[in-house]
């Protein structure tokens, strides 16, 4: 008899064990494919009883694809990690995210943070001005822009394309005097917005514009690897995105998924940010080489609600005025 029980016992906590070990939680993300990697290898390695099923789109397409499966009735994803908090302040307005209040935030500036704890910022992804080193005039300011000399030598990633560009833009217009006219003068002075970050890196480091406008890591990458190019966090603040992640309210698997928000913004999490190159958010890790003094970055005041309910009007007035 006692045999038996112990043998009924050992079986009940084998599968225990067997459904700790096939824990599988799914996310979908816009982080580069090798971030991305990187980013489930290090948790996985902290927890590998979870086994994580990843799926990568840009933010647009993710998005889709999410809404196509909530239609359906079908969402998979049990968290979030995108590009940008406007796309996570609708979702959150449509009640489609689970806050998350025991999140540990406290080495946080609560500025970059959902006071609701339904999304978390992970990293700051300024755009800042980048020029060829072979450029005549060493832009240190947005305004610098509008001088004549650079007329049809500015390029920047398209914000009809990129929700990041139009945060930049929209940044731009709430902290620079005039507004939507800086906008309108950047376009008379042929500003061209066309394609994406790397297509700004291209033709600036080529020579076809020698001045653009980008996201921080990506010309800080490229001048480490001996590109003709210089970045500068221009004197009147940079825009930033802040690669939130975000649970599921229909996460299947609730649990994993709060571990994973720990995870990023644990401090071990947030170094892993720093060996990827991007400005981690946590106030407490320094940042990676190449940078300069986090006290020194400013950020620009980004209004999240007010982005999200004139989006429609945002982007047809940055059409108009491109189309001048």
């Amino acid at each position: 008899m006692r045999r038996t029980v112990l043998a009924c016992f050992l079986v009940i906590i084998g599968v225990m064990h067997a459904a700790a070990a096939n824990q599988r939680l799914v996310l979908y993300t816009s982080q580069p494919n090798t971030d991305a990697q990187q980013t489930v290898d290090a948790f996985t390695a902290l927890h590998p009883d979870i086994h994580v099923d990843w799926v990568r789109d840009g933010t647009p397409r993710i998005i889709a694809k999410l809404r196509a499966e909530i239609e359906a009735g079908q969402p998979q994803p049990d968290v979030l990690l995108i590009a940008d908090i406007v796309t996570m302040e609708g979702l959150k307005s449509e009640g489609k995210l689970q806050p998350y209040p025991e999140a540990d935030i406290s080495a946080f500036d609560t500025t970059v943070m959902d006071p609701d704890h339904s999304y978390f910022s992970t990293k700051l992804i300024t755009t800042g001005l980048v020029y060829n080193t072979k450029a005549p005039l060493k832009p240190r300011t947005w305004q610098s822009l509008l001088d004549p000399a650079m007329q049809g030598q500015i390029i920047m990633p398209s914000p009809l394309g990129s929700g990041a560009a139009m945060i930049h833009v929209l940044s731009l217009v709430a902290n620079l005097p005039g507004g939507w006219d800086y906008i309108g003068k950047l376009s008379s002075n042929g500003l061209l917005a066309n394609g994406g970050n790397g297509d700004v890196l291209k033709a600036v480091a080529g020579g076809d514009k020698l001045y653009g406008m980008i996201v921080d890591y990506m010309a800080i990458r490229e001048k480490q690897k001996g590109a003709p190019i210089e970045f500068v966090f221009p004197e009147e603040g940079t825009s930033a995105v802040t690669e939130p992640v975000a649970i599921l309210k229909s996460a299947k698997n609730a649990e994993a998924a709060r571990l994973f928000v720990d995870f990023l913004l644990s401090r071990e999490g947030q170094q892993l940010e720093v060996r990827q190159g991007y400005i981690p958010a946590r106030n407490d890790v320094a940042l990676p080489p190449g940078y300069p003094a986090r006290s020194s970055i400013k950020i620009l005041g980004f209004d999240t609600k007010k982005a999200l309910t004139e989006e429609a009007s945002n982007r047809a007035r940055f059409s108009d005025l491109m189309d001048r």
